[in-house]
């Protein structure tokens, strides 16, 4: 079952998968879990969309871990 990124719930088990979309409740779940810091760079999006992160709990962490 795909991801609703747009209306969808969005926690730290959500899963990514290959239909991933940077939208804003995705914004939202990462300023509320990396503060009002976090913004997208392309480097970060390409992480992401690499294939490493499996949940966006992993994204968080990977964000706080390497721009902290």
């Amino acid at each position: 079952m795909s991801v609703d990124w747009h209306a969808g719930p969005i926690t730290r088990t959500t899963p990514l998968d290959r239909d991933y979309r940077n939208t804003q409740k995705v914004r939202q779940f990462l300023l509320s879990e990396c503060g009002t810091t976090f913004k997208f760079d392309r480097a970060f999006m390409t992480w992401i969309k690499s294939g490493h992160p499996v949940t966006m709990g992993d994204v968080a962490d990977e964000w706080n871990r390497t721009r902290r």
